[in-house]
């Protein structure tokens, strides 16, 4: 099992219009809703992948009932597609809703699609405002999913009103303590107070990694990250791959060809492969190839957020994983 963790998760509303135009009125063509959130999104692909997946972090409110009432009626439909109710029936393990109630309001964002160009404009909400006892009510069941034995832990994105600016060092610890390796992503402060705890990993994009090293050229970036406390660095480049620099080596890697499509979740999925990757103890290159291929493959999708399978089939054998020099 891996444990996913979205402090801030969200229900993902996508609008589709024939085009977007400012201070205009629009039709919407079609309207998606589906359970959201980095952490969420990384296990939705995990358990594309085959791998048994639990999600915790914080629901609450109508928008929480729904995001939950979603969650639950993916796992049914896998369960029924597959003709198993989990994984001792041999079909797609399920997503396990390990979530914690709160009294606020679980977020909404909103994604509007224009279909004339592929863009996606995108409104994220705060998130609901977590109380002190409602963050050390998390706490106890984190601990209590880490005695579980996971075979890995990923930290995924903002931290909503409430939970300390030092959050993930506190969850980064705790994985650690329990001889868990953990990956995290996230951005800013809480990104820079994470790497003192030594992650295993972690997944910033260039400019995430500029902003926390004040080092703009990505190698030199990543291993000033290094100094200050990560193990590994993951950092996507956008268009131009992911760079990865571990203690035994630094490689970059991209698809041979630049694809057009919506880049959102992209980067999510870089992580589900990073995580399946460590859960498998593959080599550095190999867990870097999968990253790849899963980003471009989520790029390709006509659902936001989701990895098209035959695309992903079709580039991993094509990335190109090549070691980088030092500069």
């Amino acid at each position: 099992m891996i444990l996913t963790v979205t402090l801030n998760a969200a229900l993902d509303l996508t609008y589709r219009v024939p085009h977007l135009v400012p201070h205009a009125s629009h039709r919407v063509r079609e309207v998606t809703e589906r359970p959201g959130g980095k952490g969420l999104n990384v296990a939705r692909v995990l358990g594309a992948l085959g791998f048994s997946t639990t999600v915790t972090g914080f629901v609450g409110g109508e928008t929480g009932r729904v995001l939950r009432a979603l969650l639950a009626a993916n796992a049914e439909a896998e369960a029924e597609k597959e003709g198993t109710e989990g994984p001792a029936g041999g079909g797609r393990p399920r997503v396990a809703d390990a979530l914690v109630q709160v009294a606020g309001r679980t977020r909404r964002t909103v994604g509007v699609v224009d279909e004339t160009t592929g863009d996606t404009t995108q409104l994220n909400e705060p998130g609901p405002h977590i109380t002190p006892e409602e963050w050390d009510g998390f706490l106890t069941v984190y601990r209590q999913l880490l005695g579980r034995g996971p075979a890995a832990v990923a930290l995924c994105g903002s931290l909503p009103p409430g939970v300390p600016v030092g959050a993930y060092a506190t969850l980064v610890r705790e994985a650690r303590t329990a001889s868990i390796p953990v990956l995290l992503d996230t951005s800013g402060e809480p990104l820079r107070r994470g790497l003192a705890a030594r992650p295993d990993i972690v997944k910033p994009n260039a400019e995430e990694l500029a902003g926390i090293t004040g080092t703009a050229e990505p190698l030199r970036a990543a291993r000033a990250a290094q100094r200050r406390g990560a193990h590994a660095v993951a950092a996507s480049l956008g268009a131009d791959g992911m760079l990865l620099v571990a203690q035994d080596g630094a490689w970059s890697a991209a698809v041979p060809e630049r694809l057009a499509g919506n880049p959102t979740g992209a980067g999510d999925s870089a992580v589900a492969g990073l995580l399946s990757g460590l859960a498998e103890d593959l080599p550095w290159p190999d867990r870097l190839a999968r990253a790849v291929a899963l980003s471009a493959a989520t790029v390709r999708s006509p659902v936001a957020g989701e990895f098209d399978e035959a695309t992903y089939a079709q580039l991993l054998p094509s990335v190109r994983v090549r070691k980088a020099e030092t500069p």
